[in-house]
């Protein structure tokens, strides 16, 4: 056999052999199915399942050598869980003139008025706009975002003086399913909806990327770092992100 072709058929049976990275399928909940993803984690002690911030898909995280399979099957002896969580997602929340919208763990009364700047303006509690009635909610949130974007770009600032490292760029996410992301590459993405929490939940975010630019992993090592760049409270930090993180998805679309 030529070396070209034994290399060929060699790489396509070690293609073969190796397992698969990510199961993903559908658990039957009665009132539609829900996508289920299950993924190995090198750090994992046990499975964990997990509803995804806007309650749109069903995690599974299984430590390395356990197979996906058992993954799923923990998922689907937990459906009447999921159903009841999937239940209590938030509906979507409208936004307009008299309603409120949350910002940075406050929450902002909207006023509209027809003679007002088009620019929202933030004070006392309030936040004033003009401009056409009809598009108040984009508006409101693109200012929204470019609070985040000032903010997040701050905090990662802060944060990688803090930890030695090279300022990386910075995106806004506006992912569904996670808080904050960190690409081989070095670009920290940090979703969007954070400046609708307190200050610390998304410093809390930030600070996590920040950490993996130093340890791409969550070895005892990342933890270390993450807890010298953040200091104390991020068990509660990450506890009102598990329990209220859900709730800014009711707002916007």
């Amino acid at each position: 056999m030529k070396d070209r072709a034994r290399r060929g058929l060699e790489n396509f049976l070690s293609r073969r052999a190796r397992p698969p990275r990510e199961l993903r399928e559908e658990l039957p909940l009665a009132d539609g199915p829900l996508p289920l993803l299950v993924r190995p984690h090198a750090t994992a002690r046990r499975m964990t399942l997990r509803l995804s911030p806007d309650g749109n898909e069903a995690r599974v995280t299984v430590p390395l050598g356990v197979p996906l399979r058992e993954g799923a099957n923990f998922a689907l002896s937990r459906l009447s869980w999921l159903a009841a969580q999937r239940t209590a997602a938030p509906e979507r929340k409208p936004v307009g003139h008299g309603d409120t919208v949350p910002f940075r763990g406050d929450e902002l009364r909207i006023e509209w008025h027809a003679a007002a700047k088009r620019m929202p303006v933030a004070s006392e509690g309030t936040l004033r706009l003009g401009g056409p009635q009809d598009n108040l909610d984009r508006r409101i949130q693109r200012w929204l975002e470019a609070e985040a974007l000032a903010l997040c770009r701050a905090d990662l600032a802060e944060y990688c003086r803090a930890a030695g490292v090279a300022m990386p760029d910075l995106r806004l996410s506006r992912a569904t399913r996670r808080w904050g992301s960190c690409s081989t590459s070095g670009t920290v993405r940090i979703n969007w909806r954070l400046v609708m929490a307190p200050d610390a939940v998304r410093r809390s975010v930030v600070a996590h990327e920040v950490a993996h630019l130093v340890h791409f992993d969550h070895s005892p090592q990342f933890h270390a770092l993450l807890a010298r760049l953040f200091g104390a409270g991020l068990p509660a930090a990450d506890r009102w992100l598990k329990r209220e993180g859900r709730t800014l998805y009711r707002y916007f679309g």
